[in-house]
């Protein structure tokens, strides 16, 4: 070996340290939800293999080197989507390394991440959202945690990984509130309705204890596997999934249809846009604003259909 690839792997086996460090940061975990880091251990692992396959020194890595990076991923055929968020990765990766006195300069920020084609969000119709509802048929412990848990999900647009983390507290039952932890550990409440309230009650009181009984008791998650556990997002994605193919409505949908779902509902019955917004929990107006899209488009479509002028 010589001495310039040995220089070389050193240089990337200790770039390697400081993304690491960068993902354990106090700024990392505080910016970050557990989804977040996952992803940009992913990303940025990525970017450390493009950068060791094309030799490049990460510390001293230029514009032009990073526009490499983007043509690469390009030609790969990789969704805008990705491309923005492993970008993301680098941009915050070395913003850090900079603040951090690793390095001298901040080739990343200067890249652009290309324009993603606006799409609007995928909602379900009232009857859809009725249909998968009522997709739990009987009263055993399943079928009544099913039916709490997709409830809860509709009554509070909620993303997957916040119905997750809950646990039993966070349901006020006496006050028909919810505390939500959103991305980086940001807290809200929200209200929700009479029937998901009774809903979660009959599942705490009658379906809850006996899926407890596999576990030493000590577990507060609010909804528990058949094995006593606290159900993953992605437990209770597969949960949805079998439950909207049993709802008989015909098309593949998400758990984060019903949360798109929740906002348009909203505003077409006239929440204003800042309510909304913190109901979501949203950071940025602008991510809320998207839905008043969906709900003036509901309103074009009722009233072609239903003006006597109309073709």
């Amino acid at each position: 070996m010589s001495e310039t690839e040995s220089s070389s792997e050193e240089s990337i086996a200790r770039f390697r340290e400081y993304v690491q460090s960068f993902l354990r940061s106090e700024k990392g975990a505080r910016l970050f939800s557990d989804n977040t880091v996952r992803a940009y251990t992913c990303d940025l692992e990525s970017y450390v293999r493009w950068v060791e396959r094309s030799g490049v020194d990460p510390f001293k890595v230029s514009h032009p080197q990073l526009r490499g990076y983007l043509a690469d991923m390009n030609r790969a055929k990789y969704s805008t989507a990705t491309i923005n968020r492993r970008l993301s990765a680098v941009r915050d990766l070395y913003r850090w390394l900079l603040e951090e006195g690793v390095t001298e300069q901040d080739s990343a920020a200067a890249i652009a991440s290309p324009k993603r084609r606006k799409t609007l969000p995928k909602t379900l119709t009232e009857a859809e959202a009725e249909a998968i509802l009522n997709s739990c048929d009987g009263n055993g412990a399943r079928e009544m945690r099913d039916r709490a848990f997709l409830e809860l999900l509709y009554a509070t647009g909620a993303r997957i990984s916040e119905i997750s983390s809950l646990n039993v507290d966070d349901v006020d039952l006496a006050q028909a509130q919810v505390r939500l932890f959103g991305k980086g550990s940001k807290v809200r409440i929200v209200p929700v309705y009479k029937l998901a309230i009774e809903r979660v009650d009959a599942y705490e009181r009658e379906a809850r204890p006996k899926l407890s009984t596999r576990s030493d008791g000590r577990e507060r998650a609010l909804f528990l596997s058949t094995r006593g556990n606290r159900m993953s997002a992605d437990a209770l994605r597969k949960v949805f999934e079998q439950r909207v193919v049993q709802s008989g409505i015909g098309r593949h949908v998400t758990p984060h249809a019903m949360r798109h779902t929740f906002a348009t509902e909203l505003l077409a019955g006239g929440a204003d846009l800042r309510s909304v917004q913190t109901l979501l929990g949203h950071s940025d107006l602008s991510t809320t604003q998207i839905y008043t899209h969906l709900t003036i488009d509901r309103m074009k479509a009722a009233a072609k259909q239903a003006h006597p002028r109309s073709e």
